[in-house]
């Protein structure tokens, strides 16, 4: 199959306006995560509506494509792309054995592992990653809202840390441990949590920009139950890092004074760096935790 990664990027944010041109070991934050891509894909195009972030790339040798401002999602500018890939490849694309693996432009950690994994999903329709609660997590880790848990129906003869395909994701607690103390649920490390990362085939992803909200998406806020309802199927690997979003400009603080230089981008975790949500340096980063769900905005 072929494999391509589309990184979508906007100025725009409540948050954190134009984090994707922040500066981050000396690199903006959008050139790291396109760095992260390319050691494992060769074709890895940037999304973006603005014309600041798209001479961004143009200035470090990177591959980028202007989009529509008017998506209300990240798929839908993920899928703009692809299409603008297809009209200007050299090469045939065959949307059946092609895959899109969505990074999002604020993920400058994403590990080549990760991606890896990501791809020994397939074939399938839909493959995303999760992250184990462990016996030092806490109960309230497990029932935070933020930290989107995934039901996984697991495959006898997973490899390549594939470990089976979703049945449900839920900011709720699943499973439900019946017989066990609340605050005992994670020693049994029965409970997985999301990283909103995703990989489609190329058919799939043209499908899936095209079906409508669906009533367990728009109770849960979550757009992957969508896809559920409709009847796709989303393969699930596993990883051991942890996610880091540069959702605020306090991430981008807390990390000047570590040498992310030297750990991170070689493959490391970034030293000093509490992946609960603090930096060494006593600056918290509420809400960049590893599987904190983004809204629909943060996505486009």
């Amino acid at each position: 199959m072929k494999f391509l990664a589309i990184i979508p990027a906007r100025y725009a944010s409540s948050r954190f306006p134009g984090k994707p041109l922040a500066d981050l070991g000396g690199k903006p934050v959008i050139q790291r995560v396109y760095e992260q891509a390319k050691k494992v894909l060769d074709t890895v195009i940037v999304a973006t509506d603005d014309q600041r972030i798209y001479n961004c790339v143009k200035a470090f040798g990177g591959e980028v494509v202007m989009t529509s401002p008017d998506h209300t999602c990240g798929t839908d500018r993920v899928y703009e792309a692809y299409q603008h890939y297809c009209a200007t490849s050299s090469v045939i694309v065959i949307p059946e054995e092609t895959v899109v693996i969505n990074i999002q432009g604020d993920e400058p950690f994403i590990q080549p592992d990760q991606v890896q994994a990501l791809m020994n999903c397939f074939p399938t329709e839909i493959a995303t990653l999760v992250h184990p609660f462990t016996k030092d997590d806490t109960l309230e880790d497990l029932i935070n809202p933020n930290y989107v848990k995934v039901a996984i129906a697991r495959e006898h003869n997973h490899s390549n840390a594939t470990i089976g395909h979703a049945m449900y994701f839920s900011r709720s607690v699943i499973p439900y441990i019946r017989g066990a103390e609340a605050t005992d649920w994670p020693q049994h490390e029965q409970h997985f949590r999301h990283l909103g990362m995703y990989a489609y085939r190329a058919d799939i992803l043209q499908k899936i920009t095209q079906i409508s909200p669906s009533p367990l998406e728009q109770l849960e806020c979550l757009e992957q139950l969508r896809w559920l309802e409709h009847g796709l199927t989303i393969r699930v690997a596993l990883t051991h890092h942890a996610s880091i979003g540069i959702d605020t400009d306090a991430v981008i603080e807390g990390l000047k004074n570590l040498d992310v230089s030297v750990h991170c981008w070689q493959g490391d975790d970034v030293k000093g760096f509490d992946f609960d949500g603090e930096l060494s340096g006593g600056i918290q980063t509420t809400g960049n935790y590893p599987g904190r769900a983004r809204t629909p905005e943060e996505l486009m």
